[in-house]
C-alpha cells in the first residue's frame, strides 16, 4: 500500500464518523475558532450548519480555513454547497444523518429551514499523527510522506 493510501485509511478510520473538529476562519485580521461535528470522506470534511452563521459569512468572504481534530491539522477551502435537502446531496446527507444520529434530530437541525446548509471543506494539505508515524499529506496531488 502506498503512503497516501495508508494515510487515507487512517483518515477514514479516525474521521469517517461523527468527529469533533475545530475550524478557524478569518474575519478581516481577526481569527475565529469553533468546534463543530464533522464527517470525513474523500479528502473533505462535511458539516451541517447555518448559512447566516458567522462561520459561513467568514467563509464566504475568505474560503481558506484551518482545521484540527484528533492528532490532525490541515488547511482547506470551505464551500457552501447549499440546502441540505438539495437532491445533489442525497448520498452524502444519508451518511451524515447516520453518523450524526445521536443528536441530529433532537432539535439541533431544522432541515425545513432554507438556511440549513451543507459545508464542505476540501482539504489541501495536512499532518496526521498515528501511533509512531507522522504523515504529511498533499490532498490535492494525492501524495503523502511518512515520518517516525
Amino acid at each position: 500500500m502506498c503512503k497516501y493510501d495508508d494515510a487515507m485509511e487512517r483518515m477514514n478510520e479516525r474521521f469517517g464518523k461523527d468527529s469533533l473538529i475545530s475550524i478557524a476562519t478569518r474575519n478581516g485580521r481577526h481569527l475565529s475558532v469553533r468546534m463543530v461535528d464533522g464527517y470525513y470522506e474523500n479528502g473533505a470534511f462535511y458539516i451541517v450548519t447555518y448559512t447566516k452563521s458567522n462561520k459561513m459569512k467568514q467563509i464566504k468572504a475568505c474560503s481558506k480555513v484551518v482545521l484540527c481534530g484528533a492528532c490532525f491539522n490541515a488547511h482547506g477551502v470551505g464551500e457552501n454547497l447549499g440546502h441540505v435537502r438539495d437532491e445533489r446531496h442525497t448520498a452524502i446527507m444519508a451518511k451524515l444523518r447516520e453518523a450524526f444520529a445521536s443528536w441530529y434530530d433532537n432539535g439541533h437541525v431544522n432541515e425545513d429551514d432554507p438556511n440549513t446548509c451543507l459545508l464542505r471543506i476540501r482539504l489541501t494539505d495536512g499532518v496526521l499523527a498515528n501511533e509512531e508515524k507522522f504523515y504529511t499529506i498533499d490532498f490535492i496531488n494525492r501524495k503523502a510522506r511518512e515520518f517516525g
